[in-house]
């Protein structure tokens, strides 16, 4: 399996049906909602492992993972999650004004709307996993280029703007006013994005200052390699 390989459409499939499954958790993002989120992981402040982002794809309790009939299948539909990935991030790096969210086209008298809602939850949640370093862009220059995001995936948003939401045209619209405004999100986190935070394995295990010195002397580490150097 190449990683840089985008879905097919029966992978697609494959991936949209057991995330609908009775052996994924009740609270399982669906796919709209997982590219949502992938976009945010990919795109925001902060690199973030899959150790730490994947459990969200299966709700809030992060306990209750899916229920795979075995390994086979678990590497298989993981497989799939970070292809998916992968994707966006290819994408964002290679030709941000191509990349196209995975809104829901709906009906609405006589026309062909597009629903952003799932999306922007998926996003919303992938910033909750940095909300400190999302910050910044709030209160930048470009921070009229998040009130898509905010009025459509935000947990509670002023009742004055609820009419925004609402109504399916002006919800249409602020979905293409989204899907404009990436790229540029993109942009602004370029050069202020942070590698991810590695865990630094000790090989030895830490000695206390009254433990015995390591080195063998038969010294207290205080006394031997562990003293503090003499004031010249």
């Amino acid at each position: 399996m190449q990683l840089d390989q985008p879905l097919s459409e029966k992978e697609f499939d494959e991936l949209d049906q057991f995330l609908l499954s009775e052996r994924s958790p009740e609270d399982s993002m669906t796919m709209d909602m997982l590219h949502g989120f992938l976009t945010a992981v990919a795109i925001g402040p902060e690199t973030i492992m899959p150790a730490e982002w994947l459990p969200h794809v299966w709700g809030d309790d992060l306990k209750n993972g899916p229920k795979f009939k075995n390994a086979k299948e678990e590497d298989r539909i993981l497989g799939l999650i970070m292809r998916f990935m992968n994707e966006v991030l290819v994408t964002f790096e290679v030709a941000p004004k191509e990349f196209e969210p995975l809104f829901v086209e709906h009906e609405h008298e006589g026309q062909t709307l597009i629903d952003a809602e799932a999306w922007c939850w998926g996003f919303w949640e992938g910033m909750e996993l940095r909300p400190d370093s999302w910050a910044a862009i709030w209160t930048s220059d470009v921070a009229p280029l998040m009130k898509p995001i905010y009025l459509l995936g935000a947990d509670e948003i002023a009742e004055d703007e609820l009419p925004l939401v609402e109504d399916p045209v002006k919800a249409h619209k602020l979905a293409v006013e989204l899907e404009a405004n990436l790229p540029d999100i993109y942009r602004f986190w370029v050069p202020l994005r942070k590698p991810a935070v590695q865990t630094i394995k000790r090989d030895e295990p830490k000695v206390g200052r009254n433990d015995d010195c390591p080195c063998g002397s038969g010294k207290k580490y205080k006394k031997c390699c562990g003293a503090e150097p003499a004031a010249e």
